[in-house]
C-alpha cells in the first residue's frame, strides 16, 4: 500500500504510524502535565495554567522535535523492522535525544518551559504508548491478511524479477505474489508451481485468488498479444491494473533498467523542469549549504588539523567530474588518500579497505566529512545539495557505452548526497554503477523539494551509522 506525495511513493502504513505517534506525543504533554499536578489544590487544569501556562505551543514543539529526531534516526524508514538491537537502540535514543534537545530549547526559549516533572512524565507516557503502538504495528504490518495480493500477467524474464523482490527478504516488499498467468506462444521463465491456469478467463482467475492488483509484465503489446478486453473487465470490477515498470518504481524506489523503454519514459509522469522548480531548488541548495557549513565548522577545522598533522600534501583534492548537461567541473574534497594514489596515471574505482586511504582519510570518509568542501561547489552553482553523485569523465565514457540511459542522470545537477547514495552501498564496479543508476533515474524522474528533504533525513542516518562509506 503506497500513496504518492509530491511524486514520491510513501508506504501508507508508515504515514499512519507517524500520524498516530504525533497524536501520542501531543497528548502526552497534556497527560504528563495534568498528572504532575494531580494532587494540587483545585483542579489539575487550574494548576497547569497557574504553574506552566498554555500547553498548546509546548505540545506542538515537543511533537515536532520528537518526530524529526525519530525520522532522522530511521524510525520511519521503509525497511523498518523490529527484532534487532539497532532498532531498539535507535528507538530509545530518540527519546533520550529528544529530552536533551528540549532542555536546550527551554533554555533558548524560556516561554516554552514545561518544568522537569511535567516533562519527565510526558516523555515517560509518550515512550510507553509509542512502544505499545509500534509493537502492534510491526506485528500487523507483515501479516498475510493485510498484504496486497498481486497477480502477474506474463511469465518471461522481466516479470520473473518481480518474484525476486520477495527473495530479498526486506521488510519493504509487503505484497503476496499469487502467481503468473502466461500468454499463448510467449517464452516462460517461471517455475511451474507459480503458473496459474490460463484456460480460465483473467477475471475468473483474479476473483478466484482474491487478487487486488494485476501487474502487466508484457513488453510487446501490439498485434493483439495483450488481452485488453479481459484487463478492462478486471479494471471495471475494481481490480487495479499496473505496468511492470511502474510497479518496480513504486515498490523499490528505483527505475528498473530491464523494464524501461522509450515510450514509457515519454508518456509517464515526471521528468519535469521549470523556472519555479529551479528557483525552489536553488534556494534550498543555498540555505542547506550555509546551514550545514555553519553547523559543521568545528568539524571542518578539526579535519584540517588532522590531515595536516598526518601527512604532507595538499589539504584539498580537486578532481574533474561531469556535471549538468555533461559540462565538466572540478569537485572539491578533503584529501583522504595518499598523494600518489593514482601514480600510474589511470583512474581507479574505490575499493573496500582501499590501502590508498590514509588513517585520517578512513575516519573522515566513514562520517562523510571528506565531502563537506563540496558545499563551495554548491554555492558557486556547479552542484546541487541533492542529486546524482558526479562521476569522473573517464568512467562516464565507459559507463555510457555499457549501461543504457546512463547519460540521463546528467539532465540535473549532481549533488553532494543523493537518492542512490542513501539507498545503495558505495559503488565500485560497472555492475554497482548500473544498480545506482536505477535510483538516480528515479530521482531525475521524481525530484521535488519533498524528496530532497527525505534524502537529507536519510543522509543523516548514513552519517550517524556509517553506512555505505569506503
Amino acid at each position: 500500500m503506497m500513496v504518492r506525495i509530491f511524486k514520491h511513493y510513501v508506504p501508507t502504513p508508515l504515514l499512519i504510524l507517524a500520524g498516530i505517534e504525533i497524536i501520542i506525543f501531543f497528548s502526552s504533554v497534556y497527560a504528563g502535565s495534568y498528572v504532575r499536578f494531580l494532587d494540587a489544590a483545585g483542579s489539575s487544569e487550574q494548576a497547569v495554567k497557574a504553574h506552566i501556562g498554555p500547553l498548546l505551543p509546548r505540545a506542538i514543539t515537543i511533537s515536532f522535535v520528537l518526530v524529526v529526531i525519530m525520522a532522522t534516526l530511521g524510525m520511519y524508514a521503509r525497511e523498518i523492522r523490529e527484532g534487532d538491537w539497532g532498532y531498539y537502540s535507535r528507538f530509545m535514543a530518540s527519546f533520550v535525544i529528544g529530552f536533551i534537545s528540549m532542555t536546550f530549547i527551554f533554555y533558548a526559549f524560556p516561554s516554552l518551559l514545561l518544568g522537569r516533572g511535567a516533562l519527565a512524565l510526558s516523555f515517560m507516557i509518550a515512550f510507553v504508548a509509542t512502544a505499545i503502538v509500534r509493537f502492534i504495528f510491526l506485528s500487523l504490518i507483515d501479516s498475510e491478511a493485510i498484504k496486497r495480493r498481486v497477480l502477474v500477467l506474463g511469465a518471461g524474464s522481466r516479470p520473473a524479477k518481480l518474484g525476486m523482490l520477495l527473495g530479498e527478504k526486506t521488510a519493504e516488499h509487503r505484497f503476496h505474489l499469487v502467481g503468473y498467468v502466461p500468454l499463448d506462444g510467449a517464452h516462460t521463465s517461471i517455475k511451474a508451481n507459480l503458473l496459474l491456469d490460463k484456460r480460465l478467463p483473467l477475471l475468473s482467475i483474479a476473483q478466484k485468488n482474491r487478487v487486488d492488483e494485476i501487474v502487466v509484465g508484457v513488453r510487446q503489446r501490439r498485434g493483439g498479444t495483450l488481452p485488453m478486453g479481459e484487463l478492462l473487465e478486471c479494471r471495471m470490477e475494481g481490480i487495479k491494473v499496473i505496468d511492470l515498470s511502474t510497479f518496480f518504481e513504486r515498490e523499490t524506489g528505483r527505475l528498473q533498467l530491464e523494464s524501461l523503454n522509450p515510450s514509457w519514459i515519454i508518456f509517464s509522469e515526471g521528468f519535469d523542469r521549470g523556472n519555479i522548480r529551479n528557483t525552489v531548488k536553488r534556494t534550498f541548495d543555498i540555505t542547506a549549504s550555509l546551514l550545514i557549513l555553519f553547523l559543521t565548522l568545528p568539524i571542518i577545522l578539526l579535519a584540517v588539523v588532522m590531515i595536516k598533522l598526518e601527512s604532507r600534501g595538499p589539504l584539498f583534492y580537486k578532481q574533474a567530474r561531469v556535471g549538468e548537461c555533461g559540462k565538466p567541473f572540478d569537485v572539491l574534497k578533503f584529501r583522504s588518500m595518499r598523494v600518489d594514489a593514482e601514480k600510474e596515471g589511470k583512474p581507479q574505482w574505490a575499493k573496500k579497505n582501499d590501502d590508498r586511504v590514509t588513517r585520517v582519510g578512513k575516519i573522515i570518509r566513514l562520517i562523510r566529512v571528506d565531502e563537506l568542501p563540496q558545499i563551495f561547489n554548491v554555492l558557486v552553482g556547479d552542484m546541487s545539495f541533492v542529486g546524482p553523485r558526479p562521476e569522473r569523465p573517464f568512467f562516464v565514457k565507459q559507463l555510457a557505452k555499457e549501461i543504457p540511459y546512463y547519460s540521463t542522470r546528467h539532465s540535473v545537477k549532481p549533488g553532494i548526497t543523493g537518492w542512490a547514495q542513501v539507498r545503495y552501498p558505495y559503488g565500485a564496479s560497472v555492475e554497482d554503477a548500473k544498480e545506482k543508476l536505477q535510483y538516480d533515474l528515479y530521482y531525475v524522474k521524481n525530484h521535488t523539494l519533498f524528496l530532497d528533504i527525505i534524502i537529507m533525513f536519510n543522509t543523516a542516518q548514513v552519517v550517524l551509522f556509517g553506512q555505505g562509506a569506503r
